[in-house]
C-alpha cells in the first residue's frame, strides 16, 4: 500500500470513528450561505480535530502540521468532503494566512501566531476588498500610519467574511503617502477586539450574514505586525490569493459532485429528466464537473512548485461559472414549486440556497472579469485593458 493510499485509509477511518455521538449531527452542516450553522458545535468539532492533530496536515512538521505531501493533502480533503463532515471554521486561518506566514512570516510572527491556528484558538478574516476596491484591489485606500511601536488603521473593508466571528484579520492598507496602485501597500495582522473597529454584518439573498463590513478608524495594530517589509504588501497579498485556490478545491468537488447526483436523482424521481432539455443540461453538468477536476489535478503541478499557475485563474472561473448554472438548474428541475416555500417558518430549502448564494460566486475570490483579465495580459500576453 503506498503512503497516499494508507494515508487515505487513516483520516477515513479517523472521521468515520469521530463523526459520532456529540458530532454526529454535524454532517453536512455549514458551507457556503450555511456558516451560521452550528458554528458553535463545528468550532468544538474543528479543536477536536486539532487536539487529535488533523488540522494544517500540509503545513510542515515544525509548524505544527503534519508534512502532507500534495497527493496526501488531496488524499485529507477529499475523505473529508466524502464524510460529508461539517465545514469549516479556521479555513482562512489555516489555508490563507497560515501558509502566507509559513512563507513570508519573521520567526516571531510564526511562533506568536500559527500555534494558535494549529489549535482553533484564533479565527482570522480577509481585510482586501473595499467599496472602491473589490474586483480592482490595487484601488485600496484603508490606510495605515506608523506612530511608534503601532501601526493606526483608517478605511473600511467589506464583503469580509466570517470577520463577526473572527479575533484578527490580515489587512492591505496603503503605507505611503500619496502611492497609487501596486505600490505603496503593506499587509498587516489587525486584532479586531479594539476600540476603532467596528463590524456590521451584510444581510444577503439567503437572509443569512456571511459577509460583513469592517470599519477601521484609528485601529491600531503592533509594529512588528507587518508581514514583508513596508510597501511589499502586493507581493504578500497576491501569493495569499495562490494560496486560497490550492489543494482544497478538491475537496470542493467532491461537494460540487454530490449536489449533482442529488439532483439527478430528483429530476429522475419528478419526471423533470423525461425533458430532453434538462436531460442535456444534466448531462453538460456532469461534463463540466470532470473538466474542473482534471483542471484542479493541473493545477497541483504548480501548487507543488509554490503557488498555483494561470490553471488557478481558469479553474476559478470555471467552477464558479458551473456552479452558479448547477442552481439555475436546480431550478429547472423543481420547476413552478422552486418559487414558493411550502411550510411557516417559510425558510429556504437547499436548492434554493444554493441558486440565490451560488450567484456570488462568480464574484468573490476574484470576479470572472477579472480572471479573464489576469489570463488575457498575464499568460496570452494581450494588449493590457483601456484604463481610465
Amino acid at each position: 500500500m503506498s503512503s497516499v493510499e494508507e494515508f487515505r485509509t487513516e483520516i477515513r477511518g479517523w472521521l468515520a470513528a469521530n463523526l459520532t455521538g456529540a458530532f454526529a449531527g454535524l454532517r453536512g452542516r455549514g458551507g457556503p450561505g450555511r456558516e451560521h450553522e452550528a458554528f458553535a458545535e463545528r468550532l468544538a468539532w474543528e479543536r477536536h480535530m486539532a487536539a487529535e492533530g488533523w488540522t494544517c496536515v500540509g503545513w510542515p512538521e515544525e509548524h505544527g502540521g503534519r508534512g502532507a505531501t500534495i497527493e496526501q493533502q488531496v488524499a485529507f480533503h477529499e475523505e473529508y468532503a466524502l464524510a460529508d463532515a461539517p465545514a469549516r471554521v479556521n479555513h482562512i486561518g489555516e489555508q490563507l494566512l497560515g501558509p502566507t506566514l509559513v512563507a513570508f512570516g519573521t520567526p516571531e510572527q510564526r511562533a506568536r501566531f500559527l500555534p494558535p491556528i494549529v489549535a482553533v484558538e484564533e479565527l482570522w478574516c480577509q481585510g482586501y476588498s473595499e467599496p472602491d476596491a473589490g474586483s480592482d484591489l490595487a484601488n485600496v485606500r484603508t490606510r495605515a500610519v506608523r506612530d511608534g511601536e503601532h501601526w493606526v488603521v483608517t478605511g473600511q473593508k467589506i464583503w469580509t467574511s466570517l470577520a463577526h466571528d473572527a479575533q484578527w484579520c490580515f489587512v492591505l492598507a496603503r503605507t505611503e503617502a500619496g502611492s497609487t496602485r501596486h505600490a505603496g501597500l503593506s499587509y498587516l495582522l489587525v486584532p479586531l477586539d479594539q476600540p476603532g473597529v467596528e463590524i456590521r454584518p451584510i444581510q444577503q439573498l439567503t437572509g443569512t450574514s456571511e459577509f460583513n463590513e469592517v470599519f477601521f478608524d484609528g485601529a491600531r495594530t503592533d509594529a512588528a505586525n507587518i508581514v514583508g517589509e513596508p510597501g511589499d504588501g502586493w507581493r504578500v497579498a497576491m501569493a495569499t490569493l495562490g494560496f486560497e485556490r490550492g489543494v482544497s478545491t478538491l475537496g470542493q468537488q467532491v461537494g460540487f459532485r454530490r449536489e449533482l447526483e442529488t439532483l439527478i436523482a430528483l429530476a429522475r424521481q419528478n419526471g423533470a429528466a423525461d425533458d430532453p432539455l434538462i436531460r442535456d443540461r444534466l448531462a453538460r453538468a456532469w461534463t463540466g464537473l470532470e473538466t474542473i477536476r482534471f483542471n484542479a489535478l493541473r493545477m497541483l503541478d504548480g501548487v507543488a512548485a509554490g503557488a498555483p499557475g494561470p490553471e488557478a485563474s481558469i479553474g476559478k472561473i470555471f467552477w464558479a461559472t458551473w456552479h452558479r448554472e448547477l442552481g439555475e438548474l436546480a431550478m429547472a428541475v423543481l420547476g413552478a414549486g422552486g418559487m414558493t416555500a411550502p411550510e411557516a417558518p417559510y425558510e429556504l430549502d437547499d436548492w434554493q440556497r444554493l441558486f440565490l448564494f451560488s450567484r456570488s460566486d462568480t464574484i468573490y475570490a476574484g470576479s470572472n472579469e477579472i480572471q479573464r483579465n489576469i489570463i488575457a495580459e498575464r499568460v496570452l500576453g494581450l494588449p493590457k485593458e483601456i484604463r481610465p
